[in-house]
């Protein structure tokens, strides 16, 4: 069972789905691909009578089935009164890794486009639990990873476990935020 908690239920991947549902939020994961390289995206939307459902955020990634094999690629939240939704997005992303692949620790690239966009980024994800790994930059040896990723920046890694707590955290901030305003 998965440590992590919101309001003293263990956090899983349904129980997730079931918070985002009861916002009223659609939370979906999909996968593609053969096991040896799964593709990952988790979206989570509005839905609208008679339309097609809003998308509020998203998050696209890759597996390989190692224990560090999740690399997450595209993190976005767009939109208007979209608070929770990256936390949802990734608990669903760090529940998915630890039930149903090998993936223990994650890696993802702050991009570095922006000086000032880049630190965001780099405490943003600090505060999933991301650590640095390395820079990559200009450099030879940097022209794979770089390829792989999409760009420059700062190569962290985080554990999944860990991510998973503290999404668990803020989930449950924003819950006990919106019950003392109702």
């Amino acid at each position: 069972m998965i440590e992590a908690t919101v309001v003293g239920a263990p956090l899983t991947l349904e129980s997730i789905e079931a918070r985002a549902a009861e916002r009223g939020l659609l939370l979906r994961l999909r996968l593609s691909g053969p096991i040896a390289l799964r593709g990952l995206r988790v979206v989570v939307a509005r839905p609208r009578p008679a339309q097609a459902p809003l998308l509020l955020g998203e998050l696209k990634g890759w597996a390989l089935p190692t224990a560090r094999g999740l690399h997450l690629d595209t993190m976005r939240v767009q939109g208007h009164d979209t608070a929770g939704v990256g936390p949802l997005i990734w608990a669903a992303t760090f529940a998915w890794a630890l039930e149903a692949s090998p993936c223990r620790q994650a890696r993802l690239l702050a991009i570095r486009d922006d000086a000032r966009q880049h630190r965001r980024l780099v405490r943003y994800f600090r505060g999933l639990g991301f650590a640095p790994l390395r820079e990559l930059g200009a450099g030879v040896l940097d022209l794979g990873p770089r390829l792989i990723w999409g760009g420059s920046g700062l190569l962290m890694e985080g554990d999944c476990r860990e991510g998973l707590r503290r999404c668990g955290r803020r989930l449950a901030a924003q819950e006990r935020s919106e019950a003392t305003a109702i």
